[in-house]
């Protein structure tokens, strides 16, 4: 068990306006190689954001300030036993391969309430973008800016 560090900030890089479901994220992320996944033991996030603004729970915790052994996601390497992961649907253009805030109004609101109820709870705990992390561009949006702008000053 160890002390929670982050709330990591993802997206699922695919096109603007196309679902993706908790099979999905499973078979991506756990499913063997040779069928298709990265065979990983868990998925990378305990939480999604749906285009709907649903949020679906992908694998338990018990929301406290740390980070179980059954809690690990794996999220972002290097940091995953010390940060909570969450998801959302997209984040590329309809291209496919260009990097873009496509959140919903409704996935929009959703992400402000899960975070802003993360801060609540956790208000020394930081709220940070994949591509804070690692060289990637997710979550395909400038979570500082962002978090500015939705009352958030960590």
């Amino acid at each position: 068990m160890a002390q929670l560090k982050r709330l990591v900030l993802h997206c699922t890089a695919t096109p603007e306006g196309r679902e993706v479901s908790a099979a999905d994220i499973r078979h991506w992320h756990t499913d063997p190689v040779s069928k298709g996944g990265r065979g990983w033991k868990q998925v990378g996030y305990t939480d999604i954001i749906h285009l709907d603004g649903k949020v679906e729970r992908l694998v338990d915790n018990n929301e406290d300030a740390q980070v179980d052994p059954w809690e690990i996601t794996n999220g972002a390497k290097g940091y995953n036993s010390t940060s909570r992961h969450v998801v959302y649907v997209g984040g590329v253009a309809a291209d496919g391969k260009t990097p873009k805030d496509t959140r919903t109004p409704a996935q929009k609101q959703a992400m402000e309430a899960y975070v802003k109820d993360f801060h609540r709870r956790f208000p020394s705990i930081p709220v940070v973008g994949h591509n804070q992390l690692a060289a990637k561009a997710c979550p395909s949006f400038d979570v500082q800016a962002w978090l500015k702008e939705i009352g958030i000053n960590q």
